[in-house]
C-alpha cells in the first residue's frame, strides 16, 4: 500500500512508488489525498484547442477543484517540453513541468536521458503494448493523421495530395503548424511528404521530404510562418498542414467564417502517436500521477475523442460500448484512413534526425 504523508515524496520514495499500477479503491483514495495535499499540477504545451484539451483540463478541475493547474507555454513544441525539464531539474518553482505530452520519438530519448518517472495507470493493460514503454516511462495517449486544412474562400479547388501543393495556384499559401526543427507535428508533415514521393520509410523519406519542401519554398508556395486557424482565416496561410484533429477542431472554431475543407491526402497518410510522461523532477509527482489516471480513464479518453483525437484506448472503449454515438458521428469516414501508416520508432528517429539537422541547409526557410 501507499504510505503518503500529505507532503511531497522524496525522489527515492517516489521511485519506489513510480511504476505501481493502482489496483484498489483504497490506493486510488490515497493518491487523491496526496495529490490534493500538493495542491498544484504544472502542465506545458497544452493549447485548449488541441485535441479537446480545454474540456479535458476543465473536467480535471471540476473533479479535483483542490488542485490548481499551472499551464506553461501552450504553444511549445515537443522539443521545448524536454528542454523545460532539463532546464528546471533543480527548480521546484512554477516553471518546472510535472507532465509532458510529446511526439512518440521524444519518449525513448527522454527515458534514456533519465528525464522521466515511470508510472503505470490503472487502465494500463488496455493500452496496446506497441504504444507504451514496458517500464511505464511513457505511454501513447492519442493519434491522428496529417491533413490539409483549407480556406475555401481563398482556395477554390483544394489540393488532393502532396504533389498538388507545388501547383502555381497555391503561391504563398502553404504553411506548417510548427517549426520542423523542433515541432513533432511539423517533422511528421515533412516526413509524410517524403513518403508520398515514394521514398522508403525512415531516413530516405525524411530526406525526400526536405527535397519536397525545398521545391515548395523555391516555387514561392511555402509560407515560413507557424500556421494556426487564425492565420488561415486571415489569409496569411490559406493551406495549413496539421494533424486532422487540429484541422477539424479549427474548422469548428471558425464556424464557417471562412468555410474550411479538411483533406486527408491520397498518399503519404502518416499517423502520429503522441505520448504522456511524468518528469523525473516533477515538483508535484502525486498530482502528476492523478492527472495520468484521469487522462486514461474512460472520461479522459472520450474527452480527447470529442476533440477529434483517436485515444489510445479507442478499441477497448468501442468494444465495451463506451463511446457516445454523437461523438462517433463527428469523426471522418474510415476510408480516409485506410492507407495510413504508423512509422516505427526507428523510422521516426532516423527521419527526425535527417529533418531537424538538415532543414536549414536544404530548405533554408526560417519558420517562426
Amino acid at each position: 500500500m501507499f504510505n503518503f504523508t500529505g507532503r511531497l515524496l522524496s525522489l527515492s520514495a517516489a521511485a519506489l512508488l513510480a511504476s505501481t499500477v493502482i489496483s484498489s479503491a483504497d490506493a486510488m483514495d490515497d493518491l487523491v489525498k496526496a495529490a490534493k495535499a500538493e495542491g498544484q499540477l504544472t502542465t506545458i504545451a497544452l493549447p485548449h484547442d488541441w485535441c479537446g484539451y480545454g474540456a479535458v483540463i476543465d473536467g480535471f478541475k471540476a473533479k479535483y477543484p483542490e488542485i490548481t493547474i499551472n499551464e506553461l507555454n501552450p504553444d511549445a513544441g515537443s522539443g521545448d517540453e524536454i528542454e523545460a525539464i532539463k532546464a528546471n531539474k533543480d527548480n521546484k518553482g512554477p516553471q518546472a513541468p510535472d507532465v509532458i505530452d510529446v511526439g512518440l520519438s521524444f519518449g525513448p530519448t527522454a527515458k534514456a536521458d533519465g528525464l522521466l518517472m515511470p508510472y503505470k495507470v490503472s487502465t494500463w493493460d488496455s493500452i496496446p503494448d506497441s504504444a507504451k514503454d514496458a517500464d511505464g516511462a511513457w505511454y501513447g495517449d492519442y493519434y491522428g493523421v496529417l491533413a490539409m486544412m483549407v480556406n475555401k474562400d481563398l482556395v477554390k479547388e483544394a489540393p488532393a495530395d502532396w504533389a498538388d501543393l507545388l501547383k502555381p495556384e497555391f503561391a504563398n499559401a502553404v504553411a506548417l503548424a510548427g517549426d520542423p526543427r523542433a515541432s513533432n507535428q511539423a517533422i511528421q508533415a515533412v516526413y509524410a511528404a517524403g513518403l508520398s514521393s515514394g521514398a522508403a520509410a525512415g531516413e530516405a523519406a525524411g530526406t525526400a521530404g526536405l527535397d519536397f519542401f525545398k521545391k515548395l519554398n523555391a516555387a514561392g508556395n511555402f509560407v515560413p510562418v507557424i500556421g494556426k486557424p487564425a492565420t488561415l482565416a486571415q489569409g496569411q496561410t490559406p493551406i495549413l498542414i496539421n494533424w486532422d484533429y487540429n484541422a477539424l477542431a479549427g474548422r469548428d472554431t471558425l464556424k464557417g467564417n471562412p468555410p474550411v475543407d479538411v483533406v486527408v491526402p491520397k498518399t503519404g497518410v502518416v499517423a502520429g502517436v503522441y505520448v504522456q510522461a511524468i518528469s523525473a523532477y516533477a515538483p508535484h509527482p502525486n498530482a502528476a500521477k492523478l492527472w495520468m489516471e484521469y487522462l486514461y480513464s474512460d472520461e479522459g479518453q472520450i474527452g480527447w475523442l470529442k476533440g477529434y483525437c483517436h485515444p489510445i484506448r479507442f478499441n477497448d472503449l468501442a468494444k465495451n460500448g463506451k463511446i457516445p454515438a454523437d461523438v462517433l458521428a463527428k469523426l471522418p469516414p474510415a476510408e480516409s484512413y485506410a492507407s495510413a501508416v504508423f512509422p516505427s520508432l526507428d523510422e521516426q528517429g532516423k527521419a527526425k534526425e535527417a529533418i531537424t539537422k538538415n532543414w536549414d541547409a536544404v530548405v533554408g526557410a526560417n519558420v517562426k
